[in-house]
């Protein structure tokens, strides 16, 4: 059983339209359009519905595929989408892309509608160390602006919109004003009445689910994927996700990775680096202990045999530290630093500190004789703290600097000079 063709419709109207023939070449075609384009676009006063079907008679008898399906089955077999054929273009598109835009001054749904690049939206997230080093995703709702599904972004129910006669369609308004005699300032701001874009909207023509604004809010479930190995401050972009406004390409959302301090942790590009306090007899006899990793693994650390670790010793272990980037299966080094908790004074009796002497290396400095005692001066050590010190030695070199006179030659403080009032 053979299938039958599509049912044959009218294929004379959009000739009607246009007010040419069927054999009308593509020049007929063109000039017929521009006459019967700029006699009813809707900003000198003709009726945007006939606007409409002019754009939709030159949009299929320009196009060759197109009329030759218009030709042989009608305005429905396009309507079925045959051959490929789909919907019409914007009425005005058509207008502005055979015109080059502003052929009334540059005002209205006549202007050229230059697409702009919209703004990034920047959210900072915070992650922890843990994070970076395992991986994780954090599902965040956001809240944007996306064109009225309802109205196409057009904000009317027509889909037209009029000049703004506040400021002729440039969306920016000039006021001038006398600043002294002779002078006069101008000043550009943007029209209030149609809020910049040059175009206004009756009120019985604004679309209902956007009422007028062109754009309606969503809620949106971003699902943020932080890689492995990732640094603090690197960005992640959600390409065209950011808000949308008519004639303007949609900014990105970006987020940028925020390192939250670690309690043991320190991370300088793929090393890690961690703080471990062991005892003398520790630092002398070997130790061992267990490291919980930023995975939860336990590694175990010891000491080799016979090693004394001194205090501020940094030892590393190869292929523990941070992932790479993009290569999570290479690593960087984990560095323990070491600090010896030394016992308070008094702890060792004078027959511990013999017995200790008999093992420990010998003392460095040499036995003094009775005589070389003699000629000594006897001293006494006091403790201090080299933080109070560097800050008095600073206050000194203040005041050294606002009361220079006040010291001698040999840097010693003195009282400042006060010169005494004569009688």
């Amino acid at each position: 059983m053979f299938g039958r063709g599509p049912k044959k419709s009218d294929n004379t109207k959009y000739y009607e339209i246009l007010g040419v023939s069927k054999s009308a070449s593509q020049d007929e075609l063109k000039k017929a359009y521009k006459k019967a384009a700029i006699k009813n676009h809707p900003d000198k006063g003709g009726d945007p519905e006939k606007f409409k079907e002019i754009a939709q008679a030159y949009d299929v008898l320009n196009d060759p595929e197109k009329r030759e399906i218009y030709d042989q089955y009608g305005e429905d077999a396009l309507k079925e989408g045959m051959g490929g054929a789909g919907p019409s273009h914007n009425p005005f598109d058509i207008y502005e892309a055979f015109f080059g835009g502003g052929a009334f001054g540059g005002g209205g749904s006549s202007r050229v509608r230059r697409q702009k690049h919209g703004e990034d939206v920047v959210h900072t997230l915070k992650v922890s160390l843990d994070d970076l080093y395992n991986g994780t995703s954090k599902k965040l709702s956001l809240s944007r602006n996306i064109l009225c599904q309802k109205c196409k972004g057009k904000g009317s129910k027509s889909g037209v919109s009029g000049r703004c006669y506040g400021c002729q369609g440039t969306g920016m308004k000039i006021t001038t004003r006398q600043i002294r005699l002779g002078m006069i300032q101008q000043m550009q701001h943007v029209c209030p009445e149609c809020r910049g874009s040059g175009e206004v909207i009756s009120e019985r023509d604004k679309c209902l689910q956007c009422k007028g604004n062109k754009v309606t809010q969503e809620k949106k479930v971003l699902e943020v994927h932080v890689e492995k190995g990732m640094q603090h401050g690197q960005k992640i972009v959600f390409e065209g996700q950011a808000d949308q406004a008519p004639d303007t390409i949609a900014g990105d959302i970006v987020f940028v990775l925020q390192l939250k301090e670690h309690p043991k942790f320190k991370r300088k590009f793929d090393d890690l680096y961690v703080e471990h306090t062991i005892s003398l007899t520790e630092a002398l006899c070997g130790f061992q202990f267990a490291l919980t990793h930023l995975d939860g693994r336990q590694l175990l650390i010891k000491s080799n045999p016979e090693e004394i670790i001194k205090p501020g010793q940094s030892k590393a272990i190869n292929e523990e530290g941070m992932p790479h980037h993009q290569r999570p299966f290479i690593k960087g080094r984990l560095y323990i630093h070491f600090n010896v908790d030394f016992p308070e004074s008094g702890i060792l009796s004078p027959e511990q500190c013999r017995t200790l002497e008999t093992i420990l290396p010998p003392r460095a400095s040499k036995h003094l004789t009775d005589m070389e005692l003699d000629n000594c001066e006897e001293t006494t050590l006091h403790d201090v703290n080299m933080e109070d010190e560097t800050r008095r030695r600073r206050q000194q070199q203040q005041q050294q600097q606002q009361y220079p006179e006040a010291y001698d030659e040999d840097d010693e403080p003195s009282m400042p000079r006060v010169q005494c009032a004569q009688q």
